[in-house]
């Protein structure tokens, strides 16, 4: 087997099958699988995968065609992906690396329940799921969906928003996922596995170029045994630069672009044949260009249809011109985030008979800088507002679990988790206008400790019949200090606010119960009730008045009903998975817009109950051995039921939650042409269409963005002996333009007030083309 190897992305493997467009989800061979150590690599335990001798009896001509198996840790051990009763999606490493997938944002577009919250620096960023998810800067909270790299849960949502490097796959797992991935899942979980080093001595390198802001990108990684047999290690590393597709027009720069650089590196020994110990160390040094919002509105649209314009604006920003379209600043501060992202992990995994005990221990690093125009103007006759915050954030955390072994009546994950996290950030604004300068700064950060004890079981009743318990007991411990020195209040600064602190505790839990059933041997059904919890929190900002905003926010909790069916049938070249869920949040925490002295702020708050409820659809099927087609489906209700928060300007009970689209889809077809014995063409193309979808709490009209559909393409010549493989891709063929955020100032002034509406820019606002080429050795 080689390292990434070009025959794992053929169309007659998982990789083309599932990733066809890397989308697994739930999409992908029924069977059970032998017990095996937890270390087992996939390829082992895919070949283990009983299919009760159907594929021998297939005809000769359909070899090929089936969908083959993947295998998952959905549920803290390896098993086919289509025996799981959890809806989850699986996009391929290799595959996302093939379409210039590179982030968790760029993977959100291809999978239709997971959603991405942009912002000015990752720090500003989230992940939202079934309409579900909490951003907000304050590191007094954490967020609804995890995020978890090769066992390690990241506690701050900024830490997994930038580059993937030698990812495996990335599972994401729709629904409350607490029981065993902790209490910061309560609407979902992102579980991101990267490669493993391997015994034999192989190599790739890949490098990329992409027109619509000269974007550069090189990857490369060689994997082999340090000592055959007991020890073998993989070092990966990644460097990009984009210049942007935002121009500055005060000087001239290309902004809204990045330099990327990282690496990772493991050691895996084996010892004996019941002991594995795994070393990983990885870190990713980044510079961001984001603007901190494009205008492209000076007029705000208020109840009753009322539009005010702000002719003053129009003049402070020309030359440049307000609109939906727009992709000029004019901004005399040039607004970045620098941003260091690494840590190191120890796994130790000891068999011990047939049960399996791991330990997994990690340290994490991050640190952000932003800088920020917050006046978004250069002309003297405003009044310019620049931000400069350092965060310096620390997590240790330790999970002790044992794995039964498989093929018994009873099956079960149980252990014990612990996390320490510690945040400290230091935050500055100055105001100046016509030679009087104001400042504030605020010291703030938090301390965190959680403790869990866990365990979910399956009850073998019958070969074809499960019952599924779980539960997860939660110890929060939350505390946090803040202070202020300001020069004078002023615009977006409140007065200076002397040291306080404060701290709380709470003890929540999250259980799933449910049933499952193999109808046959090619479809499996499963009912499943979920609890989710997400801990106490703290409002803990720059502009924070601790005596009024002290008090600690409510734990967030759920309760989810969820119906899946997981099919696999024409001889396995037809995968049909379906998914309908109804989830209630109480105590929902949330960001809301608020002005604190003429400047838009959002308050972290509990803003009452909420609900999502829906259905999900995934298919792929290979008509021939040449031809596979994908696609998947979503269709969310997640609205507000009752608000705890009153509104400046628009009711918002009944409302829908913030980035989350009624519909959502994605479409692929890929076909593959043999030329010779040594060369292939692969053809592939796919479109991915939503419908308007909200941006902000506060329901403003402003902050809708319309429907709209992204069609990309791609085409590969492969050269099987050689192991290259050259692909031209072309990006957003329609040149359609979208906005991935807005926001608007009339959410919280009075109506009648001048303001205007601003906008962040995706990478594919436009048409543009690429060239990747991959050697591998």
């Amino acid at each position: 087997m080689q390292f990434g190897s070009l025959s794992r992305w053929k169309p007659s493997t998982a990789r083309r099958a599932v990733g066809t467009f890397g989308i697994g989800s739930a999409l992908i061979g029924a069977a059970a699988i032998a017990a095996l150590p937890a270390w087992a690599a996939d390829d082992q335990a895919a070949a283990q995968v009983a299919e009760g001798g159907a594929a021998s009896a297939r005809p000769a001509e359909a070899a090929g065609q089936e969908i083959e198996d993947v295998i998952v840790t959905a549920t803290k051990r390896k098993e086919p992906l289509q025996k799981v009763p959890v809806a989850v999606s699986v996009v391929e490493g290799d595959q996302a690396a093939q379409q210039n997938l590179n982030n968790i944002n760029d993977i959100s577009s291809i999978v239709p329940s997971l959603n991405f919250r942009n912002g000015a620096s990752n720090k500003d960023q989230g992940l939202v799921i079934r309409g579900m998810g909490t951003v907000t800067t304050s590191p007094g909270v954490e967020p609804s969906v995890s995020t978890v790299v090769d066992g390690v849960p990241l506690d701050r949502p900024g830490q997994a928003t930038l580059d993937l490097l030698d990812v495996d796959r990335i599972e994401v797992l729709r629904g409350p996922q607490g029981t065993l991935f902790g209490k910061n899942a309560s609407a979902g979980a992102v579980n991101i596995v990267t490669k493993q080093p391997t015994e034999e001595v192989q190599g790739y390198a890949d490098v990329s170029y992409f027109g619509g802001g000269d974007e550069v990108r090189a990857k490369a990684g060689i994997s082999g045994a340090l000592v055959p047999g007991k020890a073998k290690g993989l070092l990966s590393v990644l460097t990009s630069d984009y210049g942007g597709n935002v121009t500055n027009v005060y000087n001239g720069d290309k902004v809204n672009g990045y330099d990327h650089n990282g690496a990772r590196a493991k050691i895996e020994l084996t010892p004996s044949d019941n002991l594995r110990a795994l070393l990983a160390v990885d870190y990713l040094r980044s510079r961001e260009t984001i603007p901190t919002g494009v205008i492209s509105s000076t007029n705000i649209t208020y109840p009753n249809g009322v539009s005010t314009p702000y002719p003053a604006l129009a003049g402070l920003i020309a030359p440049v011109g307000a609109s939906s379209s727009n992709r000029d600043i004019n901004a005399n501060t040039n607004s970045y985030a620098d941003d260091d992202n690494g840590g190191v992990s120890g796994q130790l995994d000891w068999s011990i008979g047939d049960y399996t005990l791991t330990s997994i221990s990690a340290y994490r690093k991050w640190k952000n800088r932003q800088i920020q125009d917050f006046d978004r103007t250069s002309s003297p006759l405003s009044k310019q507002i620049v931000d400069d915050g350092n965060l310096d954030f620390d997590q240790y955390s330790e999970e002790l679990r044992i794995t039964s072994p498989t093929g018994k009546f009873l099956e079960y994950v149980a252990g014990l988790y612990y996390l320490h996290a510690v945040d400290d950030e230091v935050y500055k604004r100055t105001d100046s206008a016509a030679g009087i300068v104001n400042n504030g700064t605020a010291r703030y950060g938090t301390t965190n400790n959680n403790y869990s004890v866990f365990g979910e079981a399956t009850l073998n009743f019958t070969d074809s019949f499960r019952g599924i318990a779980g539960a997860r007991l939660i110890e929060d411990d939350l505390g946090y200090y803040h202070s202020r020195a300001a020069t004078a209040a002023d615009t977006g600064i409140n007065p200076s606010s002397p040291y306080a602190t404060g701290d709380t505790s709470d003890l929540g839990y999250a259980d799933r119960f449910g049933l499952q059933y193999d109808v046959n041997r090619s479809a499996t059904a499963y009912v499943t009730y979920s609890h989710g919890y997400k801990g106490p929190a703290y409002n803990v900002f720059f502009n924070m008045v601790p005596s009024t905003q002290g008090a600690a926010l409510k734990a967030e909790t759920s309760d989810s009903y969820e119906i899946g069916l997981k099919t696999k049938t024409l001889e396995d070249r037809l995968l049909l998975n379906v998914a309908l869920f109804d989830t209630t949040f109480d105590n929902y925490q949330a960001n809301f817009p608020n002005l604190v002295n003429g400047a838009v702020v959002t308050n972290l708050v509990n803003a009452g109950t909420v609900s999502s409820r829906g259905f999900e659809a995934d298919f792929t099927v290979k008509p021939t051995q040449a031809l596979t087609l994908s696609g998947n489906l979503a269709a969310t209700d997640a609205k507000i039921d009752h608000a705890l928060i009153t509104p400046k300007n628009w009711p918002i009970n009944g409302e829908p939650l913030p980035f989350t689209p009624k519909w959502k889809s994605n479409l692929r077809g890929e076909y593959r042409i043999p030329v010779t014995e040594d060369y292939e063409i692969d053809l592939g193309t796919d479109y991915r269409w939503q419908s308007k979808v909200q941006y902000d709490l506060s329901e403003s009209p402003d902050t809708i963005q319309k429907a709209y559909g992204i069609w990309d393409a791609d085409l590969s010549l492969n050269n099987l002996p050689g192991a290259w493989r050259v692909s031209v891709l072309a990006k957003n063929l329609l040149n359609k333009n979208y906005s991935s955020y807005l926001q608007s100032s009339g959410a919280t002034s009075s109506p009648g007030t001048p303001g205007y509406v601003y906008r962040w820019i995706p990478r594919d606002v436009e048409r543009y083309f690429g060239v990747a080429l991959r050697k591998e050795f």
